[in-house]
């Protein structure tokens, strides 16, 4: 070993990094599963023009309708086109979509319901009964609405989930600000004077952001999914970028009985992203749960 690397810490927390990845696997293997997953993919649509084997919009009719084999591994639309390159790059869509929607509807959800629970009474009423209204409303039928109202593009798309997402983080945020806005450190700090910007900033939203983090982790899934749903209906990113809502469309519709991958593999790939969120928002809340437990336990023991 050089003199460089017995001084350096980077190897050694890096071999402590990777050989912490196995008792983590074996504890909680579906939190490992659920991460690998959603790297796999989101490496996938950062590196999609690296990874995808064809042009995603290049037609080719002599090779329509091929099975999946070594020159296309997902096989060929009604097109031509390739599926694996389309599904690869229909990633980026979904997945940039997704978070920007999720991103959108956390800033103003949490701020509107943190807001909401600290001034109470007729703010609090007020708020609390326009977000009945919006929460009446499905989220999928809700961005509907939206992206009506906003025309098909990637910016609106993202624009409509958000808007549909909000009200439900708001409310979930506004819960949890409650259960904790009577605590002594917040009463403490309003008795030293302290103003109600500081109070909310430094006090509630800190202490009140595991649980909607966990929630919010979730909708991620939700908002892909509403992605999807839109693009499935046409309400989508306009063609002839790839979508897995377009290509499951046009394999569901056109080609199913004859070219199933034209369906499976885009079924598939939203399958996965969708669960992996799933699991990982439920593992996130299992290991909040589990944090205040610890930091609970010896407060109740004194």
């Amino acid at each position: 070993m050089s003199h460089y690397d017995r001084h350096n810490p980077q190897p050694r927390k890096l071999i402590r990094f990777l050989g912490g990845i196995w008792p983590l696997t074996r504890a909680r293997p579906l939190a490992a599963l659920a991460i690998t997953a959603l790297l796999l993919v989101i490496s996938a649509a950062l590196l999609a023009d690296v990874v995808a084997t064809h042009d995603p919009l290049v037609q080719d009719v002599s090779q329509r309708l091929k099975p999946p084999g070594a020159e296309h591994y997902f096989g060929t639309d009604g097109f031509g086109r390739d599926i694996f390159s389309r599904v690869v790059h229909g990633a980026r869509v979904s997945l940039l979509v997704g978070f920007a929607a999720v991103v959108m509807a956390a800033v103003p959800g949490i701020s509107i319901g943190a807001l909401s629970a600290y001034w109470g009474g007729k703010p609090d009423l007020l708020i609390q009964r326009i977000i009945d209204v919006l929460l009446g409303f499905p989220i999928l039928v809700l961005a509907l609405i939206m992206a009506v109202a906003l025309g098909p593009s990637t910016i609106a798309v993202a624009i409509a989930i958000a808007l549909a997402l909000a009200p439900q983080i708001a409310r979930l945020a506004r819960a949890s600000v409650l259960s904790i806005k009577g605590d002594t450190y917040v009463e403490a700090a309003r008795a030293v004077g302290a103003s109600s910007f500081r109070i909310i900033w430094r006090h509630l939203l800190p202490n009140s952001f595991p649980p909607v983090l966990a929630q919010v982790t979730g909708y991620f899934g939700a908002a892909v999914v509403a992605e999807t749903a839109l693009s499935f209906i046409g309400l989508g990113v306009p063609p002839p970028f790839p979508s897995w809502g377009r290509m499951l469309q046009e394999g569901a519709r056109q080609y199913f009985e004859a070219a199933p991958w034209a369906t499976i593999f885009p079924g598939l790939a939203l399958s996965v992203t969708v669960l992996s969120s799933a699991l990982l928002g439920d593992e996130v809340r299992d290991w909040l749960d589990r944090k205040r437990a610890v930091a609970i336990e010896p407060r109740s023991r004194e």
